[in-house]
């Protein structure tokens, strides 16, 4: 199935409950806000939690360590909601996330700040993952673009005022008050989830078993690879001594977690994930996903300033133009993929998205503001168009029992994308300028210089041609993910009756 929907039955049987599922979206909207805002906010106050804690050095752990902690918790919490239920996964993910915020806004120092963002992030992992999959649980398949394109909206609304939030707080408060704020929100979350999320009983094995050594396993291979990546080329070079280790020690635990997950009675990465094409397909495409939004999301706010001459403002709204467009699309594509199927839906939309791409290297130099203002607003509705039918057909073609590992399998696949794009495309676009200007500096210097108003035309060119050679390694991941959803995933993805 993926062309037709599935008639829905027992309406009738539903309305009694309407009020209550209509708290608990509440609830995972409110959560899902927890999340999303999280790193938009501390972004800008960056420079107020150096003045005061230090650590200038190292301040990008903030970012990092979080993300980190986030990625490798995905999987754990994927299956320990299978075993035990997502609403104890998430009361106790949503604590954690409490916990850490109040420990980040009593934070004394840079080094104490990293360690609480860290325990923020295990709570994140926790959040992100179950209420992707609570809101499949929740909705038949023929309603699930509903809450979706709420979620959707939840990131976009996000991303615009957590950046204008962030700095408020920071310039009329105090920073800590970035982390505070997350209480009222947590707490009245976690009050509708407690109150009003009560699960259908399931069958369960008597005894619960629950692969610790795998989960274990999982967060050293996952915790020692990302490291790398995040910290290669930036801390130490790509073939330096910690790198090398790094990636040594990252591919030897590789070889632990199959192990020990081979001989797991209830692994915490089960076989099946990569074995059945349909979740092994959308896997891979939404890495892929994850891999492009790099290009945009990092490089387009400096092209805006240094080569379109924006100031910082401005160069946000350039930016933050897709999230406008994204959810829309998202909320609008269940009336494509009804008629053509999931897969076919998302080819259409990677495949828009790919020729938008291409098209950014194409722009005059300078150019004007509402050119790349424009590609941004058509890439997020191509986006829109290749990502919510992907998640909702995927979630669609497992039970309750294994829908918590699929949906974090695509999570996690998804921030693993992105956080090799990261390293992937600085590297491209140091290289870049390196050609162009002699070997002179990477991309982080010569924006520097050119915000202290130093650097000369030639320069801004190097900044515009290293950014353009992202954007069409973007395009080259946006045709990775179209072949892999054409030869692999299956044409009608095999949905199960609600």
């Amino acid at each position: 199935m993926g062309g037709t929907t599935p008639a829905i039955r027992g309406g009738a049987a539903r309305r009694p409950d309407t009020r209550r599922r209509g708290a608990v979206v509440a609830a995972l909207m409110l959560a899902m806000a927890l999340a999303a805002l999280d790193s938009t906010v501390v972004s800008t106050a960056v420079p107020q939690i150096v003045g005061d804690l230090g650590g200038f050095s190292v301040f990008s752990w903030l970012f990092s360590g979080y993300l980190l902690a986030v990625t490798v918790s995905l999987p754990v919490y994927g299956k320990l909601s299978d075993t035990f239920g997502r609403k104890p996964v998430l009361v106790v993910g949503a604590a954690v996330f409490l916990l850490g915020s109040l420990l980040c806004a009593a934070a004394w120092n840079m080094g104490a700040l990293i360690a609480f963002r860290i325990v923020q992030g295990l709570g994140g992992g926790a959040l992100q993952g179950t209420v992707q999959t609570l809101a499949a649980d929740l909705y038949p398949l023929a309603e699930r673009p509903k809450i979706q394109s709420r979620l959707s909206t939840v990131w976009a609304v996000s991303a615009v005022a957590g950046p204008g939030l962030g700095g408020v707080l920071a310039a009329y408060a105090d920073w800590r008050w970035i982390f505070l704020v997350n209480l009222p929100i947590g707490a009245a979350a976690l009050w509708l989830v407690v109150r009003h999320l009560h699960e259908p009983e399931r069958r369960r094995a008597p005894r619960a078993r629950v692969d610790w050594a795998g989960a274990l396993a999982v967060f050293a291979c996952g915790g020692v690879l990302l490291t790398a990546l995040v910290q290669g080329g930036v801390a130490w070079p790509w073939l330096s001594a910690p790198s090398l280790a790094l990636f040594g020690t990252g591919l030897a635990l590789a070889g632990v977690v199959v192990a020990v997950e081979r001989r797991a009675a209830e692994p915490i990465i089960p076989g099946w994930v990569w074995r059945r094409r349909t979740i092994a397909a959308v896997n891979l495409a939404l890495g892929a996903l994850g891999l492009l939004m790099v290009a945009p999301a990092v490089f387009l706010p400096t092209y805006a300033q240094s080569v379109l001459g924006l100031a910082p403002v401005a160069a946000g709204f350039v930016l933050s133009v897709w999230t406008l467009s994204w959810p829309l699309s998202a909320a609008l594509s269940q009336h494509v993929y009804r008629r053509i199927g999931f897969r076919d839906t998302a080819l259409t939309g990677i495949g828009l998205a790919a020729l938008i791409l291409c098209a950014f290297p194409f722009l005059p130099y300078p150019g004007s503001w509402w050119q790349p203002t424009l590609l941004m607003l058509l890439l997020g509705g191509a986006l829109g168009l290749f990502q919510l039918p992907l998640i909702v057909g995927v979630q669609s073609t497992v039970g309750w029992s294994e829908r918590g590992t699929t949906t974090a399998s695509v999570l996690f696949c998804r921030q693993t994308g992105q956080t090799v794009g990261a390293s992937l495309f600085g590297a491209v676009a140091n290289g870049v300028l390196a050609a162009r200007l002699g070997g002179a500096g990477d991309l982080d210097s010569v924006t520097r210089a050119w915000d202290a108003g130093t650097a000369p035309e030639a320069t801004r060119r190097a900044i515009a041609e290293a950014v353009h050679a992202v954007y069409l390694g973007a395009a080259c991941s946006a045709a990775l993910a179209f072949l892999v959803l054409l030869l692999v995933a299956p044409r009608r993805f095999p949905v199960l009756d609600d």
